[in-house]
């Protein structure tokens, strides 16, 4: 069975930092790309971030780039999104995504910025 367990969200001022984790299991973690994407109270699905299967070419929103940072660690079968300088508009709740199967979520973990 997969399994996406997000954690690391929580309520933070504006300019503060949140280091995001995913960890993954039921699939061969190592051999597929994997995202992030965020949904904020009453919004569409945002996609986020996005990294190889190797860790190589991180991509991302244009929103987010510069203040966050997606890592992997494949030894660990997990997802990192490191986030810098949050603002009121990244709050929601964020979800990791495989390629594996892009339709399974986790219950997602909630980033709340604040002041």
């Amino acid at each position: 069975e997969v399994q996406l367990v997000e954690s690391g969200g929580g309520l933070v001022q504006p300019g503060g930092s949140l280091k995001l984790s995913c960890v993954a299991s039921g699939f061969t973690f190592s051999r597929y790309p994997m995202r992030w994407v965020r949904q904020a109270p009453g919004k569409e699905l945002e996609w986020v971030s996005s990294i190889d299967s190797s860790g190589s070419n991180p991509h991302y929103a244009d929103s987010v780039k510069g203040r966050f940072t997606i890592s992997r660690d494949n030894a660990e079968n997990t997802l990192y999104l490191q986030l810098n300088s949050l603002k009121t508009e990244d709050t929601g709740m964020y979800y990791c995504l495989s390629a594996h199967d892009l339709t399974i979520r986790g219950q997602g973990t909630q980033v709340t910025v604040s002041s």
